[in-house]
Parts: structure tokens; sequence; C-alpha cells
């Protein structure tokens, strides 16, 4: 006899199913677990250990100033220690392209004197190479070619402060591969240093930037071991040559020696070089061929123009307008003025005429001589021209943009006491 199976009523239903759900819970909670228990325990990576950071490169020794020819010869015994260039029977040929002011580019009694002791040192020092003249034949055999700079700077790096010491800076290039395989720096002390410029620069009437005389500072300044020439600079190292020659004969007074090599230089393509429009203005005037010298005149303000200044060197008496009364100085004067008023005429120039001093004196002082100066060129241009006289501002700077800035007041520094002519906007004369 089978027993009737009992029927759940809804209160019953509802009891088993809160056990079902129950038993399925802890169920699930005893997996877990046991999943938890059988996974590996991978430990928390450990923080890295502390590393002490390497030590600081220690600055390289300050320069310090010292006597003229010790610095030469330190600058000099950096370099050629650095040149892996063997001892031996053989002998490199070696040129020298006489060294400049690094900011003027100007040749000087003083640079003239380190090119002096560098050949010496070569000679009875350092005998691997063979100096050669620096000319267009020697340059045309691809030798070692040295250049230098030397400097006037404030030894604390202020740019305004006294120019207390001067810095030397060679540079050994290979033409061959085209690279600087030499660098030697020095400083020297400014007692008994002559910068006195080279006859050539002395009377130069204008100073602009030239490209290949900012070429060869830039391969002697901001070069290192393994960086190549400048291109500018080596591009015309031929017409270098041939200019190095003119200056040493204009130095020397052979006035048409000089201009023969300075024509030279222009119809080989070296006509864009301001050392060469200089060297055929002054020239023809020291040759008294004036309609000649007053053309290279006017080649020299159409090429300023271009860069949107030129840099006139009128020589002013001490504390005054007027011109120094020196017929070798200021002799050629009205010409001077004469060309600045036809080549502005010709192109409709508007121009800032910008007084310069040295640091010497008083800066309100300075400023207030420098503006009158150059309110006493514009009253000059204007009379020469007055349709001019309208397109002309005078201002003056003083001393604060100072080129050379040793303060010596002589011709050492006379580019300090320039008188620039900026090209500008006509609205700006209003």
């Amino acid at each position: 006899m089978t027993t009737p199976r009992r029927r759940l009523n809804s209160r019953d239903r509802r009891l088993v199913a809160a056990m079902l759900a129950s038993l399925l819970g802890a169920t699930a909670q005893i997996g877990m677990a046991m999943a938890q228990s059988t996974t590996p325990v991978v430990p928390a990576p450990a923080a890295p250990a502390a590393t002490t950071p390497p030590p600081a490169a220690a600055a390289p020794p300050a320069l310090v100033p010292m006597p003229f020819a010790d610095a030469v010869l330190k600058a000099a015994t950096d370099l050629f220690a650095k040149v892996d260039v063997p001892a031996g029977a053989q002998k490199f040929e070696l040129v020298i392209d006489p060294l400049i002011d690094g900011v003027s580019g100007a040749q000087s009694a003083a640079t003239r004197e380190i090119g002096r002791r560098l050949e010496t040192f070569l000679k009875t020092i350092d005998k691997r190479f063979d100096v050669k003249p620096f000319n267009a034949a020697s340059v045309a055999k691809s030798p070692y070619l040295l250049i230098g700079t030397f400097t006037a700077i404030n030894t604390q790096n202020q740019p305004a402060g006294p120019k207390d010491a001067y810095r030397f800076c060679l540079a050994l290039a290979d033409l061959k591969s085209g690279k600087v395989v030499g660098k030697g720096v020095a400083r020297a002390k400014p007692e008994g240093v002559n910068t006195t410029p080279t006859a050539a620069f002395s009377d130069a009437a204008m100073w602009v930037k030239d490209p290949t005389v900012e070429g060869y500072i830039k391969t002697c300044q901001a070069t290192k071991l393994g960086d190549s020439i400048d291109p500018a600079y080596v591009s015309n190292i031929g017409n270098a040559a041939v200019l190095s020659d003119a200056v040493l004969a204009y130095d020397r007074g052979r006035y048409g020696e000089a201009l023969k090599y300075y024509t030279q230089a222009s119809t080989a393509g070296a006509c864009e070089q301001l050392r060469v429009l200089n060297g055929l203005y002054l020239a023809n005037w020291k040759l008294q061929k004036r309609k000649e010298a007053a053309d290279a005149f006017g080649h020299l303000i159409d090429y300023g123009m271009k860069s949107d200044k030129l840099a006139m060197k009128f020589l002013f008496k001490p504390g005054s307008t007027s011109f120094i009364p020196s017929p070798r100085i200021s002799g050629a004067y009205p010409m001077w003025l004469q060309q600045i008023a036809t080549h502005a005429d010709a192109a409709n120039a508007c121009l800032e005429v910008v007084g310069h001093t040295s640091p010497t004196g008083p800066a309100p002082l300075n400023v207030r001589l420098s503006t009158v100066r150059a309110e006493s060129i514009v009253g000059r241009l204007g009379d020469v021209s007055p349709k001019l006289r309208p397109r002309l501002i005078a201002n003056g700077v003083g001393s604060r943009e100072a080129l050379i800035g040793t303060g010596k007041d002589n011709a050492s520094d006379a580019l300090d006491r320039r008188v620039e002519f900026k090209v500008i906007k006509c609205g700006n004369t209003a």
C-alpha cells in the first residue's frame, strides 16, 4: 500500500526556498575560500633601494688673467697639445690667417704681436709644422689653418661692466677635411696690451657686420673639436689671402699696391665684403683719386643700407659737436655727408641717426652728448639735401651699446664713438 504524496502548502514552499537559497550561498562561499586557498601568494614588489647619484662633473677651472706673453704661450700650448699630428721627419704646412678683434674684426698691434709669437712657438717649441705665408698659393694646397680672436671682456661676465681683461681664442682647422682639429683659450691682463688698430682698420670709414669676418669669428669662438669650419668663412679663404696682402701693403704706405690687391679681390667675387669696399675707398683716397674714392664710398653706403645699418666713424672734439680739425681725419667728411645724402635720397630712405659715446664720464652726460652729436649730423645732412631733412630723426644712446668698451678714448676704441644710420619706416620720423 502506497502512502499518498503530501502536497506542500504555500508556507512550506517558502520555507524550502529559503533553505535552498541559504544552502547555495554557503556553497558559493566555500568554493571561493577553496579557490583563494589554492591561489599562490605573490609578494608585493620590494621598494627599489635608494641609489646615490653620481658626483657632479667638476667645473673647469676659471681662466685667470695672466701677463700677455704668458697668455699667448698658454693658449698655443693648449691648442697644439690637442692636435693629433704625429711628430717625425715630415712637417705639415700651416698658414696663419691674421688674428682679429673678436667684436670689430679689426687687426691691431696686439693681434699682430700674437701672430709673431705663434710663429716663434711653432719654429722653436712645436716643430711638427712648417709655417707658410698666408697667400693664395699656400691656401691652394689645403694646409692647416690657424686663426684667433682677441677680445676685451669683463671677468665677472657683466655685459656693462668694465673691460678688465682680454680673452684669447685660438683654433686650428684642417682645410683638407674642413674640420676644427685644435682649440686653445687663455685670458690676458690689460697691462701693456696695445689694441690700436692697424692703419687699414683705423682709417676705415665704416663698420658693419661682414659675413666673412663673422664666419671667421664663429669658427674660432663657437666651435668644438671636430666641428666644420663656418661655410661663409671657408668659401672665401682664397680672397681672404689676397685681402691679407692688401692690408699689409696699405699699412706699409704702399697704396698703389694695396689698390691692386683690393681690386683683385673685388673682381674675384669678394665685392660684397666690407673689407674690400673700405679698402677700395681708402686706397683711392690716399692716391688722390677723388672721383674713384667717392664712387667707392657710395658703394659702401649702399652696402650698409642693405643691412639697414651703417656705422660711420665721425670723430668729434672731446665734449663737442665739432669734428676733429685734422685734414687727415676729417678732411673726407664733407664727401661722406654728400654721399650719404645722395644715396639716401636715391633710395627714398628714411634714417634714424644714432649717436654713441665711450663709457667714460657720467651716463646722463654721455646720453646727452651722443644726442646732440646725432642732431648735428642731421643738421649737416639737411644742409646738403633739404628734401632729405624731413626723413631724418636723431637719437642718442650714450655708451649703452659700446662695442669695444675699454674706455681708452683713443684710436683703439674709436668705434664706440660712432654715428650709426639705421634705415627705418618713414612713418617713424613723424
